[in-house]
């Protein structure tokens, strides 16, 4: 009978070298810096796909302030918003969203505070030293904290157009040669500011002059749209009629004047003009301001305008609305009707 066959040997923990204990520092997870590592590229990945969700449907860029959505949720900046509704309204059509082609209108559209919200929190770099912050705060580091900001020198009101980093405007002016020069070497550069102040407040002692007038008309109007008759059905706008010196008046206004298609061009520019409806029988010399008034939704610089107004001769030169900022012009554009103040002043004492 045939003896079974003797097994092999079996190691024992001490003798078998894959038997060994477990490293303990394999139970601990990852080391500190390779955790803070991964850590980091989670962060860098998260904050890349919010970027893709929360951006603008129109520009692909994460909105700078005010986000709408249309019924649908998908995201506009305020800018790009605007500018749909400006190219709806000079084109005659309904605006819709880019994306889903519903309609969208002041009304229809929302605020999305949550999106606002997550937008300000995501990290931004800096454009001057590249460290990253919060975007609620990343303005405020640019222009007043930076060491790196551009900022000029102190002395540049005598001349001085020395720009650089804020780091070494203290060694500039230090070593700047302006505060050593004589009077008469500065004199030019102060004549220059003192005409360009002068001119600033030109416009303020002129309204507060003509302010003294008798004949004064304060009239709240609106500017609704219009279509030509022509073939291109190009908008304008104009007001009802209105009183005035015991005359009737109307503004007419337009965009963007001498283009034939606005809607090819992103700098709009609206110009109005003042136009008498009444015979007279004799020639009105009238000035006028326009201001936003009560219900304006856009700052406008004070700027007087004049004409002498007779049957011949009724229609004021068309001039721009002075906006404090262009990119207002969409805002109103995109509005049912522009709101503003025009006070009027009859000139002949």
């Amino acid at each position: 009978m045939a003896e079974a066959p003797e097994s092999d040997p079996v190691p024992s923990s001490s003798e078998n070298p894959l038997a060994a204990a477990p490293d303990p520092k394999e139970d601990e997870g990852p080391q500190p810096e390779k955790r803070r590592k991964l850590d980091k590229e989670t962060s860098e990945k998260l904050e890349h796909r919010l970027g893709g969700i929360l951006c603008c449907a129109v520009c692909l860029d994460l909105p700078p302030a005010a986000v709408y959505q249309c019924s649908n949720g998908h995201l506009m900046c305020a800018p790009c918003f605007t500018h749909l509704l400006a190219d709806a309204r000079l084109r005659d059509e309904a605006a819709t969203c880019p994306n889903c082609r519903v309609e969208i209108s002041k009304t229809s559209a929302s605020r999305n505070l949550a999106v606002e919200k997550t937008v300000s929190e995501l990290p931004s770099e800096c454009k001057y030293c590249a460290k990253v912050f919060p975007r609620h705060s990343l303005q405020h580091h640019e222009e007043k904290n930076c060491e790196d900001r551009l900022t000029g020198c102190r002395y540049g009101g005598i001349g001085c157009l020395w720009r650089g980093p804020a780091h070494e405007a203290a060694a500039h002016e230090a070593a700047c040669a302006h505060p050593a020069k004589s009077a008469a070497e500065v004199v030019d550069h102060l004549a220059e500011r003192e005409r360009q102040h002068q001119h600033n407040v030109a416009v303020y002692t002129q309204v507060l002059d003509l302010l003294s007038y008798e004949k004064i008309t304060i009239n709240d109007l609106q500017l609704k749209p219009y279509r030509t008759e022509e073939f291109v059905h190009k908008l304008y706008y104009e007001t009802s009629r209105f009183s005035a010196f015991g005359h009737q008046w109307v503004v007419k206004a337009f965009v963007n004047r001498h283009q034939r298609d606005p809607t090819q061009s992103t700098q709009r520019e609206i110009t109005y003009q003042l136009i008498l409806k009444s015979k007279t029988l004799s020639p009105l010399p009238v000035q006028w301001v326009g201001l936003r008034g009560p219900y304006g939704e856009a700052a406008v610089r004070a700027r007087v305008a004049a004409h002498s107004f007779a049957d011949d001769d009724a229609e004021a030169p068309a001039q721009p609305l002075p906006l404090a900022d262009h990119n207002d012009t969409n805002r109103l554009l995109g509005n049912k009707a522009i709101h503003f103040r025009l006070i009027m002043f009859l000139t002949s004492k």
